[in-house]
């Protein structure tokens, strides 16, 4: 491995492996994910939650091949202290967002299931291939003891494809927040029109891969002293592991005061002024980086 370039933070690890008719993807996000973090002050469980979110977002979106396509994470409470989350991909960009009520999560404890986090919420996974105009989404109940066990069984009842999903997070005094996380994924053999992998009896290649891949640990998952090229080695080095990088990951927060003023343009001109405040600006809040943009009517009456 002495003559391959060796991915750290912010860029997913694409791998396959052909003899097993598997594929997957590792990352491990930290300047990124610091970068987004910033914007709020998260207690312990929430910044967990949030991390462990925004992995899966790359891991998911990062699938997408069409330019300009965006995936998009939600989770909404059925009850529990936290209120929405919200995370999306699109091109390399990466934002997220966390509501939650500061006293009833404090009361969860240290290490919550996703009952005690949302109680009966649900996660929608959405894809949007702007390309062609397709959109799909799936929906599938907040149940298990992370966000990815959610999406585990979202693989299985909308896609119907064996997967396994691994998340991690943790905070370091040094580098601030580190999350890592790996999607592995068995697929049809052959060309597009093979018979689904839930209608076949065996599936001894898939549960060698599986059983491999749960031997990874968090701890390397967050390591910053392993590369995924080490991690995607030490699991798969009896077989072939085909590697390639995948797109850097960047925090992805589109808000300015243009895109708003074309937002607000959308609004007949007495709702925009019943909109504004005393000054004549309507302010916009942008929850995803915590900032607000005051946008003056004249600006937005003056761009038709």
């Amino acid at each position: 491995m002495s003559d391959i370039v060796e991915t750290w933070f912010d860029q997913p690890l694409v791998f396959t492996i052909a003899a097993r008719h598997v594929r997957g993807r590792l990352v491990r996000l930290g300047p990124v994910l610091n970068t987004i973090m910033a914007a709020h002050s998260y207690p312990p469980v929430a910044e967990k939650l949030l991390a462990e979110a925004l992995v899966l977002t790359v891991l998911l979106g990062s699938t997408l091949k069409a330019e300009g396509g965006q995936m998009t994470l939600q989770a909404q409470t059925g009850g529990g202290p936290v209120e929405l989350l919200v995370c999306d991909y699109r091109g390399g960009e990466l934002r997220g967002y966390l509501k939650f009520d500061a006293e009833r999560l404090a009361e969860v404890g240290p290490d919550p299931t996703l009952f005690a986090l949302f109680g009966e919420g649900f996660l929608a996974i959405t894809f949007d291939q702007e390309a062609s105009g397709e959109r799909y989404q799936g929906i599938v109940p907040l149940e298990g003891s992370s966000i990815g066990d959610a999406a585990e069984h979202y693989f299985v009842q909308s896609e119907q494809i064996p997967s396994l999903i691994s998340l991690a997070a943790r905070h370091d005094a040094e580098a601030g927040c580190v999350a890592g996380g790996l999607l592995l994924q068995h697929l049809p053999e052959g060309e597009v029109g093979r018979d689904r992998l839930h209608v076949r009896h065996a599936h001894g290649e898939w549960e060698h891969a599986r059983t491999i891949a749960a031997t990874l640990k968090d701890e390397e998952l967050t390591d910053p002293a392993t590369s995924l090229e080490t991690l995607a080695w030490r699991l798969f080095h009896e077989d072939e592991v085909r590697i390639e990088p995948g797109v850097t990951v960047t925090r992805g927060c589109r808000c300015s005061p243009e895109y708003f003023a074309g937002v607000l343009r959308q609004f007949p001109e007495v709702e925009r002024i019943d909109m504004a405040d005393t000054t004549g600006n309507i302010v916009v809040d942008c929850a995803f980086c915590s900032r607000n943009f005051p946008i003056p009517l004249e600006e937005i009456a003056a761009s038709h």
